[in-house]
C-alpha cells in the first residue's frame, strides 16, 4: 500500500465535499477508529458512502430522518470484506470526531485521521477488516512521521459519554499486537 499526494494508491477514492483545511497539515498526530452501519446493524449497502458524499436519500429508511442535513465524512472506510474506500485526502480535515478531546487537545478533527469500520457495537469485526486496518495503519505511520502505534484511539475515548465506537467487539489487543513495530 502506498500514499501519493495524501491519497492511497490502488484503492477506490470517492471525494467527499465534507472536509476543509487543517490548521496545520504537518501535525497529523492521531488515528481515530470508529464503527458505522446504515441502517444500524445492516452491512454491504451503499448508504455509508452516500452519507459521506452528501447524497444520502433520507427517505430510504425511517432511521435516516435524523441524518437530514448532516455533513460528515471520514478519511477511510473499511468494509466487512476488507475493501478500503478513501473519501478525504489525509492532509485535509475530515469531519468525523465532532466535539472531542485527546490528551488535553480539543477538536480532534484538526490533527487526526478518521477510519470507519463497517460494523456496530453488537457484532465482531471480520478478519479481513483487521488485516486491511493493519495494512492501512502501518502505511499511515510510515508516511506521516508524527503518527505512531501509540497515537491510535477510539471515538469513545475522545468523546466519552457521547460516542461508544468502535465498540466492545473491537479487539484492541489483537489490533495493537498486529501493528506493533
Amino acid at each position: 500500500m502506498k500514499i501519493e499526494q495524501h491519497v492511497l494508491q490502488g484503492i477506490c477514492f470517492l471525494p467527499s465535499p465534507h472536509f476543509n483545511e487543517r490548521p496545520d497539515e504537518q501535525n497529523i498526530s492521531l488515528i481515530v477508529l470508529h464503527n458505522i452501519s446504515l441502517p444500524a446493524g445492516q452491512f454491504g449497502l451503499p448508504y455509508i458512502t452516500d452519507l459521506f458524499l452528501g447524497c444520502l436519500d433520507c427517505t430510504a429508511d425511517a432511521s435516516f430522518k435524523e441524518l437530514q442535513g448532516l455533513e460528515v465524512s471520514a478519511h477511510c472506510l473499511i468494509r466487512r470484506d476488507g475493501e478500503i474506500i478513501q473519501y478525504v485526502p489525509f492532509n485535509k480535515r475530515a469531519w468525523h470526531a465532532g466535539v472531542s478531546e485527546y490528551e488535553g487537545r480539543q477538536g480532534c478533527n484538526d490533527f487526526s485521521i478518521g477510519i470507519e469500520l463497517e460494523g456496530s457495537d453488537h457484532v465482531p469485526f471480520t478478519n479481513v477488516q483487521y488485516a486491511s486496518l493493519e495494512q492501512l495503519v502501518k502505511t499511515l505511520i510510515k508516511h506521516y512521521p508524527t503518527l505512531s502505534e501509540h497515537k491510535i484511539t477510539g471515538h469513545s475515548d475522545i468523546a466519552p459519554g457521547r460516542k461508544t465506537d468502535p465498540g466492545p467487539y473491537f479487539d484492541w489487543q489483537r489490533f495493537r499486537a498486529s501493528i506493533s513495530l
